[in-house]
């Protein structure tokens, strides 16, 4: 598969991840609402959703995984429930946490999904929500205006290692790959997942 030319990319530092989990707990308080449950949609909404527990002081923490992008911005055709909850939440107020509204098909997936799981409200919280999204989320720590694709720290091996896959004539050294990116992504990734991901690779 080619690369796509008009995909342009953002890197996402741990460290902004926790400004925004900062942010995001912040305004949640703020509106009070106080969850009894915090549920993560597999697998972006993890990371996001433990720290929120820290912020939130909540305890509860279970997650449910939705199929809608595999790896390097390949998108299925069918946003899919692969695996439920396995965990009663009825009559429970839930935070649905993920770390992106890309299209909005996740979302639109989820709360309903939650609601019929016998939740008695549930809100969602977002790391990013990209204008265009068809949902709007109920928290969310920044706004996309102009769309692009998002690497966050724990999917970085993933996504660049499927970026460079796809380039015609794959780079041979790190300094290629790095080079390649910049072009074909606009992306700067530092030497050492580009050496991560070669090691990976061999």
């Amino acid at each position: 598969m080619r690369a796509k030319k008009d995909l342009r990319c953002e890197l996402i530092t741990w460290e902004r991840v926790y400004r925004m989990c900062r942010h995001l707990a912040a305004s949640i308080r703020e509106a009070g609402y106080r969850p009894d449950l915090i549920v993560a949609i597999a697998r972006g909404g993890y990371v996001p959703a433990r720290v929120l527990c820290d912020f939130l002081e909540i305890g509860n923490l279970t997650g449910f995984r939705i199929e809608h992008y595999k790896a390097g911005a390949d998108k299925q055709a069918e946003t899919r429930i692969t695996s439920g909850l396995g965990l009663d939440i009825t009559g429970m107020r839930v935070l649905l946490v993920d770390d992106v509204s890309d299209t909005g098909d996740t979302l639109a997936k989820a709360v309903p999904y939650l609601l019929a799981e016998g939740a008695a409200e549930v809100k969602s919280a977002l790391l990013l929500h990209k204008e265009g999204s068809s949902v709007i989320p109920d928290f969310y720590a920044e706004r996309i205006i102009e769309w692009h694709w998002i690497i966050y720290p724990w999917a970085v091996i993933e996504d660049i290692g499927a970026f460079l896959q796809r380039l015609e004539q794959p780079p041979a050294t790190v300094a290629e790959a790095e080079a390649r990116l910049e072009k074909e992504y606009g992306v700067t990734v530092p030497n050492r997942i580009l050496k991560d991901i070669f090691s990976l690779h061999r």
